[in-house]
């Protein structure tokens, strides 16, 4: 169950919303990790692929069937990632701004739909991605009191294993 610290802080959680619990640093390259449900199950496998010319993350589902590929993208001027479906063709690319004063910002390009903006603090997982209006997701630490670990609430009719790709990428990229 995820819970909020400090009870009285809790906020009403958007009807058929669903959280997933991720590790901060999610991953080392070469390591695998779950990311699990507000449950506690095993939703979604991290499968980090070592010797490879590019940082990349394989995401699985339950049963071990590739969902999305994370790459780094090489020799860019900006921080960029590119997700790839498993059948082939980039779902999103993800770009760190040059200059953000405020606070961390990042463009994701979704091929066939709407970019995508995050805003937030990335360094300490209190971020939301939003398309246009629309709140896609929201990443926090304060639903979880475990150490190190920080939820991702995803709102309905999103992808969850993109999101949760592009939560991962995010998080390669800010603390590499």
């Amino acid at each position: 169950m995820l819970r909020r610290r400090g009870g009285a802080a809790l906020r009403r959680r958007e009807e058929g919303a669903h959280r997933y619990r991720m590790r901060e640093k999610i991953i080392a390259f070469g390591d695998d990790y779950w990311i699990e449900d507000e449950a506690g199950e095993k939703a979604f496998k991290v499968d980090g692929k070592m010797l490879r010319v590019r940082n990349t993350l394989v995401i699985q589902d339950r049963g071990g069937q590739d969902l999305y590929k994370i790459q780094e993208r090489m020799l860019r001027i900006k921080d960029t990632m590119e997700i790839e479906r498993a059948e082939g063709g980039t779902a999103a690319t993800i770009k760190k701004a040059l200059i953000a004063p405020l606070r961390d910002r990042w463009t994701v390009k979704i091929p066939e739909g709407e970019d995508w903006s995050v805003q937030g603090n990335i360094l300490d997982h209190e971020y939301r991605i939003d398309a246009g209006r629309e709140r896609v997701a929201e990443v926090s630490k304060k639903w979880f009191r475990i150490r190190d670990t920080y939820g991702v609430e995803i709102a309905p009719g999103h992808d969850a294993a993109l999101v949760l790709a592009i939560t991962a990428a995010i998080d390669q990229m800010a603390h590499d």
